[in-house]
């Protein structure tokens, strides 16, 4: 099973008055047209998630939203307070074991630094330090089920390193 970690796109500025309730602060209209390229191009080069787990905070909606419409095969988000910043892990974990079975390939999309300890967490590194740049995805592959320590990293890859 292959399982892809994608930090939100980039958004409008954090603490910026316009958006006082930081849950609704949207991706910029640069940040939405960057990661709608990077995600055709890695839907080119195979990642073709089915189900995409979102944290439901706007910017990571609209991300795994553009996410989805870049696949070749219809791809449902799906919303999971899990991914919010500081979320539970081992729920998460469990949702994503259950979809197992019909799914080859999922995507969670969430929040820096929780992306990158995530991805450290399912590598058995929880102790080390991985930065993702915004619109940032990692690959992380399982044999069964995903499981904290069980996972490769198969590559991690920003949009700069995509020419987006």
């Amino acid at each position: 099973m292959d399982l892809y970690i994608v930090r939100h796109a980039w958004a409008g500025q954090f603490g910026d008055p316009q958006w006082p309730d930081d849950r609704r602060r949207p991706l910029t209209e640069e940040g939405k047209e960057r990661f709608a390229v990077l995600a055709a191009l890695l839907a080119e080069r195979g990642m073709k998630p089915t189900r995409i787990a979102a944290s439901p905070m706007v910017r990571c909606l609209e991300t795994a939203r553009l996410l989805a419409k870049a696949m070749s095969s219809p791809a449902e988000v799906v919303e999971r307070e899990e991914l919010l910043p500081d979320g539970n892990v081992e729920s998460l974990l469990a949702w994503t074991a259950k979809q197992v079975p019909t799914q080859s390939q999922i995507a969670w999309v969430g929040h820096a630094p929780d992306v990158g300890f995530l991805t450290l967490a399912l590598i058995g590194n929880p102790s080390g330090s991985l930065r993702f740049a915004k619109g940032a995805v990692a690959a992380v592959r399982f044999d069964g089920k995903p499981q904290l320590g069980a996972g490769e990293l198969r590559w991690l890859v920003t949009a700069k390193m995509l020419g987006c």
